[in-house]
């Protein structure tokens, strides 16, 4: 990784900055957005935003929403190391955003992740994740995968679920264009703490605190449940057979 991938993201650069000054209220001046519970968020030490994902721009409406508290949420390692000037502007306005590089993937790739969400948190600084893993095509609610359990059982983080209401509406899936009259929702739940569950070594103790943290999440977006992980077609006959054994989502 990088130099400018392992900078320590609880130190605001200068385009974080900017960004939280100039794009944050432009944004809530479009937008309109209606943010509730956010007396919820703790003003200081590590803390693991956990919400519901329904478009692209959610990973914009948490940081704006939970303002002045600063978030971060990890986007892929590409949009920092592009060349020329079109490469500076997509590192300088991921890096207004809070975004945080890292490389994705399976294996060393996940491990990477993991490992710089640790380091964030680490630093008494706040991370945003969508325990879905990928956007829903078709608004439900999917099952949550168990790295965030891992993550929260690990370092002892407590999770601050979101419902996001309204944001499939302003950038649905497929769109080159946001919406301008649509109104965007945030919704803050009460801080869980996941340690009765058990050691994050545990498969059990990781899936029964997501299992809470999903249900959280539920209670305010109030979406359908989809009952099921949220999974492109699976491609193949390996792919298909991996899908049908009984194994743990991360």
């Amino acid at each position: 990784m990088t130099d400018s991938a392992s900078e320590r993201p609880h130190s605001p650069s200068w385009a974080y900055t900017f960004g939280r000054m100039a794009l944050a209220p432009l944004a809530r001046a479009v937008y309109r957005p209606r943010v509730e519970g956010k007396n919820n968020i703790p003003r200081d030490g590590a803390v693991i935003f956990a919400s519901n994902h329904l478009s692209v721009i959610d990973s914009f409406a948490i940081p704006i929403a939970a303002a002045p508290r600063p978030v971060h949420f990890l986007a892929k390692s590409e949009y920092f190391e592009g060349p020329g000037f079109g490469g500076w502007l997509s590192k300088t306005f991921f890096t207004a955003i809070g975004a945080v590089p890292v490389r994705r993937g399976a294996g060393q790739a996940a491990m990477d992740a993991l490992e710089r969400q640790k380091e964030i948190l680490a630093s008494g600084a706040a991370v945003a994740l969508h325990p879905e893993g990928t956007r829903s095509r078709d608004g439900r609610l999917y099952k949550g995968r168990t790295g965030i359990a891992y993550l929260a059982l690990e370092t002892g983080a407590p999770v601050v679920p979101i419902g996001l209401i309204g944001t499939d509406k302003v950038m649905p899936v497929g769109a080159k264009m946001p919406s301008f009259r649509e109104r965007v929702v945030v919704k803050f739940g009460e801080p869980l703490d996941l340690s009765h569950h058990g050691p994050a070594t545990s498969g059990r103790a990781r899936r029964t605190a997501t299992d809470e943290i999903m249900s959280a999440i539920h209670a305010l977006s109030g979406q359908e449940l989809a009952g099921t992980y949220n999974e492109l077609p699976a491609q193949g006959a390996v792919e298909k057979i991996k899908r049908a054994l009984p194994h743990e989502r991360k």
